[in-house]
């Protein structure tokens, strides 16, 4: 004897749905119109901390360090610059073009207190490699718990 299941109408349609978002995602994932309707090209940062100092690396490829600007505003750290298009020959035919060319920015909140005077910034390979001292305000001090 076979048992019944209830029919839920709303279930399937909920299933239903959830297969076309993914649908839908994925096809402007891969779609050409993707980067399109994109509002610009950022790249990517890691940010990280010392005792001492903090430390961002971005990942810039095909740029030059005179591409690149760095600021500091408050707490506010901006890296910006532009990447500029290579020329093309007139008798190249492309089929597939997914490199960003054109202006970026990044802003980070910065968690602590730097030495504005002392941030130093290297670029080598692609990477850029930002380090800031911390203040004397910003060295994190223990507190010690005291038992009655």
């Amino acid at each position: 004897m076979k048992e019944l299941t209830p029919w839920k109408p709303l279930g399937e349609l909920g299933t239903l749905r959830k297969e076309m978002d993914r649908l839908w995602n994925r096809f402007f994932e891969d779609s050409p119109l993707s980067s399109m309707m994109t509002a610009s090209w950022a790249p990517s940062a890691d940010i990280s901390e010392t005792r001492d100092k903090l430390i961002v690396k971005a990942e810039l490829p095909g740029l030059e360090a005179g591409d690149i600007n760095i600021s500091l505003s408050g707490d506010l750290l901006t890296i910006r610059g532009e990447k500029k298009k290579e020329s093309e020959d007139k008798d190249e035919h492309h089929y597939c073009l997914e490199r960003y060319y054109g202006e970026f920015q990044r802003t980070f909140r910065l968690p602590v207190e730097v030495l504005a005077d002392k941030i130093e910034a290297k670029f080598d390979k692609g990477i850029l490699t930002i380090t800031m001292p911390k203040s004397a305000k910003a060295h994190k001090k223990e507190i010690k718990i005291k038992v009655k």
